[in-house]
């Protein structure tokens, strides 16, 4: 399945709530997410417009690696 291209780092944030992540702070132009399901994990996002391919796969490898999810079911229950 094909990542999003125009998606931005607080719609990324926001999609992450349904794994239970919120957000815990913001400094400057990134976000910091915190989820303690399956374990505490925490996940910086920068919050830029639109986010570049490559760092929105490296969030979701993070985020899959840690909730055991292959990248299209991430990708899928996402967006």
């Amino acid at each position: 399945m094909n990542l999003p291209r125009n998606i931005t780092g607080r719609q990324l944030a926001k999609a992450l709530e349904k794994l239970g992540y919120t957000i815990t702070r913001q400094k400057g132009s990134h976000i910091h997410i915190t989820t303690t399901v399956n374990g505490e994990h925490h996940v910086t996002i920068p919050d830029h417009r639109p986010l570049k391919v490559g760092t929105l796969s490296a969030v979701l490898r993070d985020v899959g690696t840690h909730h055991q999810l292959e990248r299209d079911a991430l990708v899928r229950e996402l967006f």
